[in-house]
């Protein structure tokens, strides 16, 4: 034979190996090649063709589904009722019959058709199998290595296959190379020309959310959740976390004795990432206060309707409530769903102000009194002596 079927049942097993790919169907990828080089070079495009092969002999049965008639005008679909019943005693007119054909040996444009297919549908088949595969981690966190960088994007090796992480799903200033360890977020898989596209990310909200559910196993048991996350990655987040459990305190349990738990997070996304844990609050004023956290709020406006929030903040904690490049007031919007104005309350600040004056006078008063006495002491001491 042209085609050697030991050979080929032979290669089935070593690609099923290689490609890590299951062998029943590889040989089913086979089967329908070879079906679809028969069709080509013994019989019709449009016929309904069936190829067996056996692994361990290398065999190959092909069965073509006819319809039983009268008298067969059309070989390749049909096939006499005289005939048919002399394969089957019970065949009638109008119903279809598999008709065993001995499948001589394939031409050489059979086999060359049958080797273009194989090499085709292997690759549909490894295709299908990792999208199926990572389509289930989808949202979850997988260990991966950097391949190269181009440009803006880093390719990743996730093992069977690669992905890619684009510069928005990147962390602010961090730097990657070829062979650097690292996780990832598989954020998508998408079917494209060349294969699925697998979509990385470490600077969405979603990884920050996985590195802490890794960290603080309460959030496994319910005992306390992550109710929102605002993130720039590379520079700041806000959590708001809540407990489920009367007597559970939500924010120690993230941050972790000594500060451990938050710290693993942050040795995963860098040292320059502030990570700002806050208490939720059903209620909006308060949360939106909790969400401004470091800031002082002297007081919460809200229009529920247009989702609008005038914040007041005392004079000298203005800039603290907005932050850097407006980062603070930014990150609170997107936690609370809110878009947040902050203003200055500036009789908040006066009375402030007025109180530190005289909380800082009164005591100067008697500092004085004692020092007065003491010189005066210091003289007539000075003066007995001399007597």
């Amino acid at each position: 034979m042209d085609l050697d079927m030991k050979q080929l049942a032979l290669a089935i097993r070593t690609i099923a190996e290689e490609k890590n790919l299951p062998e029943d169907s590889v040989k089913e990828v086979v089967e329908q090649a070879l079906a679809a080089a028969y069709r080509r070079d013994y019989g019709d495009r449009e016929q309904e063709v069936r190829v067996t092969m056996n692994l361990n002999t290398g065999e190959i049965d092909v069965y073509v589904t006819k319809e039983i008639v009268e008298k067969a005008e059309h070989p390749a679909y049909e096939i006499s009722v005289a005939e048919a019943q002399v394969r089957k005693k019970s065949a009638k007119v109008g119903e279809t019959i598999e008709v065993h054909e001995k499948a001589e040996e394939f031409g050489r444009v059979a086999a060359q058709t049958a080797k273009q297919v194989i090499l085709q549908r292997l690759r549909e088949a490894e295709r299908e199998i990792v999208m199926n595969e990572y389509e289930d981690k989808i949202g979850t966190v997988i260990n991966a290595t950097v391949v190269r960088v181009e440009g803006n994007i880093c390719r990743i090796d996730l093992g069977k296959a690669q992905g890619i992480m684009p510069r928005s799903e990147q962390i602010q200033g961090e730097r990657y190379y070829p062979g650097q360890r690292l996780k990832v977020f598989l954020k998508d898989v998408e079917r494209g020309f060349r294969g699925p596209q697998l979509v990385v990310s470490r600077g969405n909200k979603d990884f920050i959310e996985w590195l802490f559910r890794a960290e603080v196993p309460e959030m496994e048991s319910g005992a306390v959740e992550i109710k929102g996350i605002a993130r720039e990655a590379g520079v700041r987040s806000k959590i708001a976390v809540a407990s489920n459990v009367p007597g559970v305190d939500p924010v120690g349990t993230f941050v972790g004795g000594h500060g451990t738990r938050v710290n693993a997070v942050v040795s995963e996304v860098g040292e320059q990432e502030k990570i700002d844990i806050i208490v939720w609050a059903e209620d909006p004023k308060e949360y939106i206060t909790q969400a401004l956290s470091p800031t002082k709020v002297s007081k919460v406006e809200i229009e529920k309707k247009k989702k609008k929030a005038k914040v007041l903040v005392p004079e000298d904690q203005l800039s603290i409530g907005i932050g850097k490049s407006g980062q603070n007031v930014r990150l609170a919007s997107k936690l609370t769903g809110y878009e947040i104005d902050i203003e200055a309350d500036k009789g908040a600040s006066l009375e402030e102000n007025d109180h530190n004056v005289e909380t800082k006078e009164l005591p100067k008063q008697p500092k004085l009194k004692r020092k007065n006495e003491l010189e005066s002491s210091l003289l007539e001491a000075i003066e007995e002596h001399g007597e």
